[in-house]
């Protein structure tokens, strides 16, 4: 069986090169290829969105073509850490005709998604469960051959409803779930661990993903923060050499944040940083 661990990492970021490390270790020890996309394959027009949008969501569609050449594909978004102990995800969901994805409805209400692209599409036969909306995070998919999700996904779709609706691609791959009566399970939530569902243990989950502030203070300490626990989990694993310099590589893009952001001298504002920001 051909496998692949497919994301989309463009330019020079520590933490997408610190998760490259921890994708590159994964995909060995599962027997996968790893297919990096760093540019995008897929023009889409954001111009004045009423929610939050990248054209960079848009790369996810390559997942369709990769399964013309992989029978099982796995894709995880490129602030995703995937830790070394972490279990087999391939053997742990073996249906060929389910997609595998986290039920981030189960936790938060997604109401406003679902009501955006009906509002756009349709209404459909959305699952509600104990009064929301089941919706999947698509930061981890699990997919394989025979699924048909991206034969109903495709870009003149999502560019028809990018500038409209929120987390247009996730949105999408989910109506076009549930409208086409697609085969999905959700996954234990250790295989796309999210701050929701708070810090305790987080360390000892099989894919840590830091979407949002991602375990730190804010949204600006994330990457410091990935870093650091990168360097706990894979010191012995990736070189002390390597480690050190994204994490010095990290901490300095995050001093150029806030330097840019306070009046102060820089040298106290450095002083301040390391004194009080874990790192």
């Amino acid at each position: 069986m051909k496998k692949a661990i497919f994301t989309l990492a463009i330019g020079d970021n520590p933490m997408y090169q610190a998760a490259i490390l921890s994708f590159q270790h994964y995909a060995d020890k599962v027997g996968a290829d790893l297919i990096i996309s760093d540019s995008l394959h897929y023009p889409i027009n954001i111009e004045n969105p009423k929610h939050s949008a990248s054209p960079a969501w848009a790369e996810k569609l390559r997942i369709g073509e990769l399964l013309k050449e992989y029978d099982r594909v796995l894709y995880v978004d490129a602030d995703i850490l995937i830790t070394p102990n972490a279990r087999n995800i391939f053997t742990e969901y073996e249906d060929p005709d389910c997609i595998y994805m986290l039920n981030e409805g189960a936790h938060s209400d997604r109401s406003l998604e679902k009501s955006l692209i009906e509002q756009q599409l349709g209404e459909v036969d959305w699952p509600i469960v104990n009064g929301q909306p089941d919706y999947y995070n698509v930061g981890v998919m699990l997919l394989s051959q025979p699924h048909q999700l991206f034969s109903y996904c495709d870009l003149p779709l999502l560019q028809s409803v990018c500038n409209h609706i929120r987390f247009y691609e996730q949105t999408v791959f989910n109506y076009q779930i549930f409208k086409q009566q697609l085969k999905h399970t959700a996954i234990s939530a250790s295989f796309n661990r999210m701050d929701m569902f708070g810090e305790e243990g987080y360390l000892d989950a099989d894919f840590i993903h830091y979407a949002g502030k991602g375990y730190a203070k804010n949204n600006r300490r994330r990457d410091v923060q990935f870093l650091k626990d990168f360097a706990q989990l894979y010191a012995g694993i990736v070189s002390e050499e390597d480690i050190k310099r994204l994490k010095a590589q990290a901490w300095q893009q995050y001093l150029n944040k806030i330097y840019k952001k306070y009046p102060l001298p820089n040298f106290l504002l450095k002083l301040l940083c390391e004194r009080n920001v874990p790192h």
